[in-house]
């Protein structure tokens, strides 16, 4: 418990330290997010992004059951 809570201290660091460089990144607004923008109303609905860190993520934690 302690190593875990350790590194999920480590992981908050270091993403709130590299938040300005994650800011930057065209995350959110790549083709496939689908945004409808009308008077009163506004969807976000942010498809592309999604896999795409879902597909980081799932790659991250295979690598780390090796």
């Amino acid at each position: 418990m302690q190593r875990a809570l350790i590194i999920t201290g480590l992981i908050i660091l270091a993403v709130g330290l590299a938040w300005p460089f994650i800011g930057k990144l065209p995350l959110g607004r790549l083709p496939g997010d689908i945004v409808i923008d009308r008077p009163g109303f506004k969807l976000y609905f942010p498809l592309t992004t999604g896999i795409l860190i879902s597909l980081a993520l799932s790659f991250l934690a295979w690598l780390f059951r090796k």
